[in-house]
């Protein structure tokens, strides 16, 4: 202590100073671990990290893709239209035609009113959004479209009267007998008045009788020359489509009965008449 107090003021804190920090370093060489092994890890991982960090400096630097949103091409800007890819001129086609307060409703009047290259259209037309009443109306254009083709494809029947064996031939299931039958009853009907009387033939079931129907229709009626049926006899009544032998005694019959037939449907009164079949012998006859 002597020697420690031969020292002056300032000699002597410098001195405490000095035996402090000496401490404080041995027991940071116990703490501290300066291993090997844990600079290496440090390091490793700082690369780790530069790689990282170069990583997003690459992708920053890439240029920027521009995202295109459903839009109505009608309102394209001079700007909106640079954006997209349009020439000066181009956008100027489409205000001009604008200024006409005229819109374009689909992407090929679009590329007729701009005249832009396909791909472009290709480009930019799936972006095109148009108003409610534009789709509906393409709905109905489109079903108006379809309305013709049926209607034209009805227009292509041939007439059934006209019709020669071979065009029936070109009927699947109808071949040579069918076809014969078909004439045959025609004739004995001198022609068809309604396409339904073909299914009246015998042996035609009624798949292949609607495969007809699809191909035939009556384009020109027959001229029947219709007989009085209050001067017909039974046999000359027997004649007459869809009236049977026995059923031609009956009319005469019943008109011996009534002195005379007033009407058709006092063949009611026959129990083989019906509506549907006084329809038919009317194609045939009248009364008077």
């Amino acid at each position: 202590m002597k020697r420690f107090s031969t020292f002056n003021r300032n000699q002597q804190v410098g001195i405490i100073f000095l035996i402090v920090i000496i401490f404080i370093l041995q027991i940071m060489c116990f703490v501290i671990d300066f291993s090997e092994d844990k600079i290496d890890v440090q390091q490793e991982q700082l690369t780790e990290l530069n790689k990282e960090l170069d990583s997003l400096r690459k992708i920053a630097l890439q240029p920027k893709k521009d995202t295109i949103y459903p839009f109505n091409p009608n309102f394209i800007t001079d700007y909106k239209g640079f954006t997209l890819g349009m020439k000066p001129e181009e956008i100027d086609r489409l205000l001009a035609f604008r200024k006409q307060n005229k819109f374009v409703n689909s992407a090929k009047e679009f590329q007729e009113v701009t005249k832009i290259s396909d791909s472009l259209l290709l480009k930019i037309s799936p972006y095109f959004k148009f108003p409610d009443w534009v789709n509906k109306s393409k709905s109905v254009e489109k079903k108006s479209v379809k309305q013709e083709i049926v209607r034209q494809k009805v227009n292509i029947k041939k007439d059934v009267n006209l019709a020669s064996k071979e065009d029936f031939m070109k009927i699947y299931g109808i071949g040579d007998v069918l076809s014969d039958r078909i004439l045959k009853y025609r004739k004995k009907l001198q022609g068809f008045s309604e396409i339904m009387q073909v299914s009246e033939v015998y042996g035609l079931d009624t798949e292949v009788f609607n495969r007809v129907a699809e191909q035939f229709e009556v384009k020109t009626l027959p001229n029947i020359q219709k007989k009085n049926l209050n001067e017909l006899n039974m046999y000359e009544l027997a004649k007459i489509p869809y009236i049977k032998f026995d059923e031609a005694k009956k009319i005469v019959a019943l008109r011996l009965e009534l002195v005379k037939i007033k009407n058709f449907d006092e063949l009611l009164k026959i129990n083989e008449f019906n509506q549907e079949k006084i329809r038919k012998i009317q194609m045939y006859l009248y009364i008077d």
